[in-house]
Protein backbone atom coordinates (compact mmCIF):
# COMPACT_ATOMS: atom_id res chain seq x y z
CA UNK A 1 0.00 0.00 0.00
CA UNK A 2 1.67 3.54 -1.06
CA UNK A 3 0.96 6.26 0.76
CA UNK A 4 -2.15 8.87 0.03
CA UNK A 5 -1.14 11.69 -2.33
CA UNK A 6 -3.01 15.36 -2.46
CA UNK A 7 -3.25 17.37 -5.06
CA UNK A 8 -4.21 21.16 -5.22
CA UNK A 9 -5.53 23.42 -7.82
CA UNK A 10 -4.30 26.27 -6.65
CA UNK A 11 -7.04 29.38 -8.10
CA UNK A 12 -7.30 33.13 -6.76
CA UNK A 13 -10.49 32.56 -5.43
CA UNK A 14 -11.09 28.82 -5.15
CA UNK A 15 -8.48 25.78 -4.22
CA UNK A 16 -9.53 22.24 -5.81
CA UNK A 17 -8.68 19.45 -4.16
CA UNK A 18 -8.18 15.72 -4.89
CA UNK A 19 -6.66 12.64 -3.15
CA UNK A 20 -5.64 9.45 -4.40
CA UNK A 21 -7.04 6.35 -3.50
CA UNK A 22 -4.97 4.01 -1.03
CA UNK A 23 -3.34 1.59 -3.45
CA UNK A 24 -2.48 5.09 -5.76
CA UNK A 25 -4.88 4.55 -8.86
CA UNK A 26 -7.36 6.27 -8.59
CA UNK A 27 -7.80 10.17 -8.03
CA UNK A 28 -11.13 11.32 -5.89
CA UNK A 29 -12.35 14.95 -5.37
CA UNK A 30 -12.80 16.09 -2.32
CA UNK A 31 -13.69 19.42 -1.86
CA UNK A 32 -12.85 23.32 -2.53
CA UNK A 33 -11.23 25.78 -0.37
CA UNK A 34 -11.36 29.48 -0.06
CA UNK A 35 -8.11 30.60 -1.59
CA UNK A 36 -8.29 34.03 0.87
CA UNK A 37 -9.27 31.52 3.80
CA UNK A 38 -7.43 29.37 6.16
CA UNK A 39 -6.60 27.04 3.27
CA UNK A 40 -2.88 26.04 5.02
CA UNK A 41 -4.63 24.86 8.17
CA UNK A 42 -7.37 22.90 5.62
CA UNK A 43 -4.77 21.34 4.00
CA UNK A 44 -2.78 20.45 7.61
CA UNK A 45 -6.21 18.06 8.53
CA UNK A 46 -6.18 16.90 5.38
CA UNK A 47 -2.76 15.75 5.58
CA UNK A 48 -3.31 14.09 8.63
CA UNK A 49 -6.45 12.62 7.97
CA UNK A 50 -5.19 10.73 4.74
CA UNK A 51 -1.54 10.12 5.95
CA UNK A 52 -0.64 11.50 2.54
CA UNK A 53 3.11 12.05 2.28
CA UNK A 54 3.31 13.80 -0.86
CA UNK A 55 1.08 17.00 -2.98
CA UNK A 56 0.43 17.03 -6.20
CA UNK A 57 0.29 21.03 -7.14
CA UNK A 58 -0.83 22.40 -10.40
CA UNK A 59 1.52 24.43 -11.95
CA UNK A 60 -0.37 26.83 -14.62
CA UNK A 61 1.82 27.35 -17.66
CA UNK A 62 1.32 29.15 -20.67
CA UNK A 63 0.31 27.43 -23.83
CA UNK A 64 4.09 27.76 -25.23
CA UNK A 65 5.50 26.41 -21.98
CA UNK A 66 6.60 29.25 -20.55
CA UNK A 67 5.55 30.48 -16.75
CA UNK A 68 3.35 33.72 -16.31
CA UNK A 69 1.97 35.56 -13.42
CA UNK A 70 -0.17 33.04 -12.30
CA UNK A 71 2.77 30.24 -12.33
CA UNK A 72 5.06 32.11 -10.24
CA UNK A 73 1.82 33.22 -7.81
CA UNK A 74 1.71 29.47 -7.18
CA UNK A 75 5.03 29.05 -6.54
CA UNK A 76 5.06 31.46 -3.94
CA UNK A 77 2.44 29.81 -1.99
CA UNK A 78 4.32 26.65 -2.68
CA UNK A 79 6.49 28.13 -0.51
CA UNK A 80 4.53 28.99 2.16
CA UNK A 81 3.23 25.46 1.65
CA UNK A 82 6.87 24.12 2.37
CA UNK A 83 7.45 26.38 5.47
CA UNK A 84 4.46 25.03 7.37
CA UNK A 85 4.75 21.03 6.31
CA UNK A 86 8.77 20.61 5.48
CA UNK A 87 8.24 16.53 5.48
CA UNK A 88 6.01 17.21 2.43
CA UNK A 89 7.25 15.96 -0.75
CA UNK A 90 5.63 18.29 -3.23
CA UNK A 91 5.16 17.90 -7.20
CA UNK A 92 4.81 20.94 -9.36
CA UNK A 93 2.68 19.20 -11.97
CA UNK A 94 1.88 21.46 -15.26
CA UNK A 95 -1.48 21.84 -15.05
CA UNK A 96 -2.80 23.34 -18.78
CA UNK A 97 -6.26 22.60 -20.39
CA UNK A 98 -6.96 21.10 -16.65
CA UNK A 99 -9.90 23.46 -16.12
CA UNK A 100 -11.34 22.83 -19.80
CA UNK A 101 -10.78 19.27 -19.51
CA UNK A 102 -12.89 19.56 -15.93
CA UNK A 103 -15.52 21.79 -17.67
CA UNK A 104 -16.19 19.49 -20.39
CA UNK A 105 -16.41 16.61 -17.74
CA UNK A 106 -19.34 18.53 -16.00
CA UNK A 107 -20.81 19.33 -18.97
CA UNK A 108 -20.98 16.01 -20.05
CA UNK A 109 -22.26 14.59 -17.24
CA UNK A 110 -24.97 17.31 -17.10
CA UNK A 111 -23.84 19.70 -14.34
CA UNK A 112 -26.01 22.92 -14.65
CA UNK A 113 -23.70 26.07 -15.36
CA UNK A 114 -24.44 27.49 -11.59
CA UNK A 115 -23.17 24.04 -9.83
CA UNK A 116 -20.25 23.90 -12.19
CA UNK A 117 -18.61 26.75 -11.15
CA UNK A 118 -18.50 25.22 -7.25
CA UNK A 119 -17.08 22.36 -8.76
CA UNK A 120 -14.62 22.97 -11.72
CA UNK A 121 -11.61 23.63 -9.34
CA UNK A 122 -12.17 20.18 -7.70
CA UNK A 123 -12.32 18.13 -11.03
CA UNK A 124 -9.27 20.38 -12.11
CA UNK A 125 -7.37 19.05 -9.21
CA UNK A 126 -8.60 15.40 -9.76
CA UNK A 127 -7.47 15.81 -13.10
CA UNK A 128 -4.29 17.23 -12.56
CA UNK A 129 -3.69 13.76 -9.90
CA UNK A 130 -5.07 11.19 -12.00
CA UNK A 131 -2.57 12.70 -14.59
CA UNK A 132 0.12 12.34 -12.00
CA UNK A 133 -1.20 9.12 -10.99
CA UNK A 134 -1.27 7.57 -14.49
CA UNK A 135 2.70 9.39 -15.71
CA UNK A 136 3.71 7.07 -12.61
CA UNK A 137 2.62 3.91 -14.03
CA UNK A 138 4.04 4.14 -17.64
Amino acid sequence: MLDRIVALDMGTVRIGVAVSDPLGSFAQGVGVWDAQGDWLSQLGELLTTTKASKAVIGLPMRENGTKGPSAERVELEVERIKEAFPDLDIVMWDERYTSTIANRILIEGDVSRKKRKGQVDKVAATVILQGYLDSLRR
